[in-house]
C-alpha cells in the first residue's frame, strides 16, 4: 500500500466520523408565536399570533323556564295551550379590534342558538358589522333605539328595539357629545301586511351625550309606507324620540333611573314594540284614500342593586296607536320586575313576574290582560 492511498483512506473515515457527527446534533425548533395579552381594549382581549388585532372571545349560556300567560281566558293554560315551557340558549361573541392609522377597524359578530320546548330549535345571525374609524356597516342596533329594558322582557313592551342593516357614520365632537347618520334597511321596521317591494333605505339621525351623570339621546327617522295595492299612495312615514339615563350612585354603585319618549306616524315600530292588528298605512278601497297609523309611547325602567350580588331590574311603558278607517285603536301598557342574584361573577339565577293590559276601542274587541312570569339560570363568559 502506498502513501496516497493510506492519505485517501484517512481522508474517507475522517469525512465519515463528521457526518455522523453532525447527523447528532439538535435541529433548531421552528418559532413559536406565544398568546399575548392585549390591554388596550380592555380585560379578555389576546392578540392573535403573528398579528396586531386584539381578540376577545365570549359566550353565554341561557336556561329559561316559563309560566306562559295565565291572565285572561282563553289563555296559554286552556287544553289546547302549553301553561309551561322551557328554553335552552347559547350565545357565541367575538369581538376583533385593530388600531390603524385610520382609526380604528373592528369585526363584532354575535350569534345565538335556540332550542325550545318540543324540539323546535333555530339559529340567529344577531349583529354581524364592521366598523372602520367612525363608520358601521352590516347588522347593528338601530342608531334609533336608545333606552331598550332592564327587565327580562318576557312580557312585550311598547318602544323601539329593532336590530337592523346600518351604514352609518358618527362624528364625535368631545365631552361625550356625538352626533349619527345612518342608512337602515327599512323591511326591519315594517308593521303590518301588504306591502310594495322595498325602495328606499330609513334615514336615521341621533344626537347622543355620554357622561359622567347619565346619557341622553335625541333621535329620528324616516320611513317609506308602500302598499302593493296600485291605487294606493306612498307616504314617507317617521318617528321621532327622546330618551334619559341618569346614574344614582347614591343608592348603589350600578344604580340608574332612566325615561324616554317616542312618536311615529307611518312608522309604528320607532314607537311601540307590540302591535295588536295594526299597520303603519291603511288604504281604504271604497274611498280610494291612503292615510298612516300613529302611535305615541311613554316609558322608564329602573335598576336597583340591593347588595354586591343582589339587583333589580323594573320597566314600566305606556303606548297608543291611532289607526285610521276606526276598528283597530287600541292602547297598551306593560310593567316587568325582577329579582336577579349573582353568587360569582358571570353566573346569574333571576325571576321575573310581568303584566301587560291591552284596551281596543272598537266594539266587540275585547281587552285582555297578559300575565306571565318566568325563571332564568344564566353563564357568561
Amino acid at each position: 500500500m502506498n502513501l496516497k492511498s493510506i492519505m485517501l483512506g484517512a481522508a474517507a473515515a475522517a469525512a465519515a466520523v463528521t457526518g455522523a457527527q453532525a447527523a447528532d446534533l439538535p435541529v433548531a425548533p421552528e418559532p413559536v408565536d406565544y398568546v399575548r395579552v392585549c390591554d388596550a381594549f380592555g380585560a379578555r382581549f389576546f392578540y392573535i399570533p403573528g398579528t396586531e388585532t386584539c381578540l376577545r372571545v365570549g359566550g353565554r349560556v341561557r336556561v329559561d323556564f316559563y309560566f306562559n300567560d295565565f291572565g285572561d281566558k282563553p289563555n296559554n293554560w286552556n287544553r289546547a295551550g302549553n301553561g309551561t315551557s322551557t328554553r335552552a340558549r347559547g350565545y357565541l361573541y367575538l369581538d376583533a379590534r385593530t388600531n390603524t392609522e385610520y382609526g380604528l377597524v373592528r369585526a363584532y359578530t354575535t350569534m345565538i342558538m335556540t332550542r325550545d320546548s318540543g324540539g323546535a330549535s333555530g339559529f340567529d345571525l344577531d349583529k354581524a358589522f364592521i366598523q372602520f374609524g367612525n363608520f358601521t356597516f352590516g347588522r347593528a342596533g338601530s342608531q334609533y333605539d336608545f333606552y331598550t329594558g332592564n327587565a327580562y322582557g318576557q312580557v312585550g313592551k311598547n318602544w323601539s328595539d329593532t336590530n337592523s342593516w346600518v351604514a352609518a357614520y358618527t362624528a364625535a365632537f368631545g365631552n361625550g357629545v356625538s352626533a349619527t347618520i345612518s342608512l337602515e334597511d327599512g323591511t326591519y321596521r315594517r308593521v303590518g301586511t301588504g306591502f310594495a317591494g322595498h325602495r328606499y333605505p330609513d334615514l336615521v339621525a341621533a344626537l347622543t351625550v355620554d357622561q359622567g351623570w347619565g346619557s341622553a339621546k335625541i333621535m329620528a327617522a324616516l320611513h317609506e309606507a308602500r302598499l302593493a295595492n296600485a291605487s294606493s299612495k306612498s307616504k314617507m312615514g317617521y318617528g321621532i324620540g327622546a330618551g334619559v339615563t341618569i346614574k344614582l350612585p347614591s343608592l348603589g354603585k350600578d344604580d340608574t333611573i332612566s325615561f324616554q319618549a317616542q312618536y311615529a306616524d307611518g312608522a309604528l315600530s320607532y314607537a311601540m314594540g307590540e302591535i295588536d292588528g295594526a299597520q303603519d298605512v291603511v288604504f281604504n278601497a271604497a274611498t280610494r284614500a291612503t292615510r298612516t297609523s300613529k302611535a305615541w309611547s311613554l316609558s322608564g325602567g329602573l335598576y336597583h342593586s340591593w347588595t354586591d350580588t343582589l339587583a333589580s331590574g323594573l320597566d314600566v311603558s305606556y303606548g297608543d296607536v291611532d289607526a285610521p278607517f276606526a276598528g283597530t285603536d287600541f292602547s297598551r301598557w306593560s310593567v316587568s320586575g325582577n329579582l336577579m342574584w349573582t353568587p360569582v361573577a358571570g353566573l346569574e339565577f333571576g325571576a321575573e313576574l310581568g303584566y301587560a293590559n291591552v284596551d281596543f276601542s272598537a266594539r266587540g274587541r275585547k281587552d285582555k290582560d297578559e300575565l306571565a312570569a318566568m325563571f332564568r339560570v344564566q353563564r357568561t363568559f
